[in-house]
């Protein structure tokens, strides 16, 4: 497969979790305490959340009655409190050193406070155009993330490539007409214009 470094493209837009770093113990950890709460089946949950903002998952499985908007603070409050485990993924402080302000997004499925929270975890600076759970209507594998960020960026969305790795942030990229690196074994490598195990 081809690598990304020898076509240019006019911005990258990384997804956070799962692509500029690792959270997924923490992740899971914090989606089997609420779902051992609510008597939900955790291995159900855990197989499609990634990607996806929380409130959008509560949504999906809410019992009867459920307070969606509190639920979803909880589990955000949880995850600010837990970043044990959280890594970079290798590579990306260099590839990210070597970008102009100009030339990259984050586009994250999580509120803004958290996303924050893991960026400092790792160092990773908090980049010009930082698109949040909280700056869409729609969360991933509505494309609309991506269009916001590369209209923030001044550039076609047709012109980024996308760096993603769960099935519903791959979605919204090939969704918006972005070119897709695919981090990670997620997501099949046949998925993404490009496929990577990491920065390196």
């Amino acid at each position: 497969m081809p690598s990304f470094r020898n076509t240019h493209y006019a911005a990258f837009l990384f997804d956070m979790d799962g692509t500029l770093l690792d959270s997924s113990a923490a992740v899971e950890r914090v989606w089997r305490r609420w779902c051992e709460r609510h008597g939900i089946d955790a291995e159900e949950l855990i197989a499609v959340c990634h990607g996806v903002r929380g409130e959008d998952t509560v949504r999906r499985f809410a019992t009867a009655g459920m307070d969606v908007d509190a639920e979803a603070a909880w589990l955000n409050a949880a995850e600010l409190e837990d970043v044990d485990g959280v890594v970079a993924i290798d590579g990306i402080h260099a590839l990210i050193a070597g970008l102009a302000p100009g030339d990259w997004a984050i586009v994250t499925s999580a509120p803004r406070d958290l996303a924050e929270v893991r960026l400092r975890a790792i160092d990773l600076p908090i980049p010009q155009v930082f698109i949040t759970a909280e700056d869409v209507t729609n969360g991933k594998p509505d494309p609309q993330g991506f269009r916001l960020a590369a209209d923030r960026l001044g550039v076609a969305v047709e012109d980024c490539l996308v760096f993603e790795d769960s099935p519903a942030g791959v979605a919204a990229g090939k969704a918006a007409g972005a070119a897709v690196a695919i981090v990670g074994p997620r997501v099949g490598a046949e998925e993404g214009t490009y496929a990577i195990a990491d920065y390196r």
